[in-house]
Order: structure tokens, then sequence, then C-alpha cells
């Protein structure tokens, strides 16, 4: 049998071990609300706001870097908040966030269209689809799914934000983006990209002429700060029979009119009837 200290023993290691990973977790936490509150934060005043040793904060600001919570700039070595921060933010905020600011229009873009509809954000140089509502019309386009990620300029909405940044953004993002292009969408070229963006501005929306699946088309367009920034977009999928022509100049319009309304919710004005 066990001897009675043995199992003294194992139970003062077990709460030992659990102490350290709770302290583990507290530490990273607070090395994220600290890179957080700055714009760019140096790893030895990290450090010294935590009371940590700079070996122990670098490993648990590398554990959070492996995650995407946290990235860092390979010139000036400033640590910044990562895209999945980001992607935690924005789920959490459906109860008062941008999910719960654009749903009337969601509702109502599909209401219009009997199409699929969805709110998508920019996380880094990917777009994730944050809302999908279904329409009634029976053939469905299923190319985007409720978390779905594409890098930008890959569908409609994707398109339209990516569209919505300047030439400098537009290139970063192509060149970001250019091994997961070549090999899960080999047909959105460099050129390619350029010329759906050029377009896309010419036209004030976006459109995707079924190049990631291809009877199924898209149109968006982009939700604008008071800088006017992408800060997401509304689009719309349906089979190519349906989004052609002069529907498709329609919901064009419809798009930008919704998108506009999201914009003013969220500077917290009413939009005008």
């Amino acid at each position: 049998m066990p001897h009675p200290r043995d199992s003294s023993v194992r139970k003062i290691r077990s709460a030992a071990d659990s102490r350290l990973r709770t302290q583990s977790l507290e530490r990273a936490f607070g090395l994220l609300r600290a890179v957080a509150a700055r714009d760019g934060a140096r790893l030895t005043e990290l450090a010294a706001e935590l009371g940590l040793a700079t070996p122990t904060a670098r490993r648990i600001l590398l554990g959070l870097m492996r995650e995407g919570f946290i990235e860092q700039e390979p010139n000036d070595r400033l640590y910044f908040i990562g895209p999945e921060a980001y992607v935690v933010g924005v789920l959490a905020s459906k109860r008062h966030g941008l999910r719960n600011m654009a749903q009337e229009s969601l509702v109502r873009l599909v209401d219009a269209s009997q199409d699929s509809v969805f709110l998508s954000v920019p996380i880094g140089t990917q777009s994730l689809c944050l809302e999908r509502l279904e329409g009634t019309f029976p053939i469905r386009s299923h190319v985007l799914q409720t978390g779905a990620r594409h890098p930008l300029g890959v569908g409609a909405g994707s398109l339209a934000i990516l569209a919505a940044m300047g030439d400098e953004a537009v290139q970063r993002a192509i060149q970001a983006n250019a091994a997961l292009l070549a090999e899960r969408f080999p047909v959105f070229t460099e050129d390619r990209i350029w010329k759906l963006v050029h377009e896309t501005r010419a036209r004030g929306f976006a459109v995707n002429p079924g190049l990631v699946l291809t009877h199924s088309w898209g149109v968006g367009a982009a939700v604008l700060d008071d800088r006017g920034a992408p800060v997401a977009a509304l689009s719309i999928a349906a089979i190519r029979e349906r989004l052609q022509n002069d529907r498709l100049a329609e919901l064009g319009l419809l798009l930008r009119a919704e998108c506009e309304r999201v914009a003013l919710a969220m500077r917290g004005t009413k939009a005008r009837p």
C-alpha cells in the first residue's frame, strides 16, 4: 500500500502545479492587456510593468505569438495585438457590437434579395465571415460560412474591403497572402486582384464573377469608419443567373445604402429616412 506520506507529497505537488498553471495564465493575460494598452510595446517595459524577468516575459509572449494573439514587428521589435485577439473581441461583441448594429441591414438585404447575405470584417490581411443569413430562394450559395476566412480580395465582401484600402495596403495584403493564394486560390493572381480592385473602385461595389465557386456569384460593399477606412463589408451571394445586369446593379446600390446605415450606427448617428 502507498505510504501516507507519498500521498501527501503528491497532493502538495499537484497543488503547486495548479498554482503555477494559474500563475502562467495570469501572466499571459497581464501581458496581453499591457500590449493592448500601448501602440507598440517593448519587451523591457512589459517585463518591468508586470514584475517579470525578461526571459520569462519573452517566453510568454512567444506563446501568445504562436497562437496569434500578439505579433511583433520585425524591424523595431515592438509588440502589438495580433489578429486572434481581434477575432475574440469581435465574436464577444455579439450583444452590443458590430454584428448587432448590422442586424437590421442584414435582414433588409435578405428580404430584398431572398439570397444569402453576409457580414465580414478584416482580420489583418484576411477577412472573417461574422454573420450569415439565409434567404428564401431555394437554391443557395454555400461559398461562405460563418467563421470562415479568406485572403483579402477573395469573394465579394473581402474584395470590397480590399478595394477600400490604399494602394500600399493592397500591395502588402497581396504579398502577405501570396503563398496561400497560390495554394488555395490560384485564379487570384496579383494582376487579377489588382484588376478586380480597380473595377470595384470604378463601379462603387465589388463583384465576384464565380471566381471562388464557378456557379456562385457575389456582390459586396464596404462599411467605412469616419476616416474612410474599411471596418466591415456586407455582401450577397447567389447562383450566377440571379446576379446579372440590372439586378446586379440594383443590389450593389442597395448594399451601399445599407453599409452607410451601419457606418452611421457605428458613429452613433441615426440614418436619414
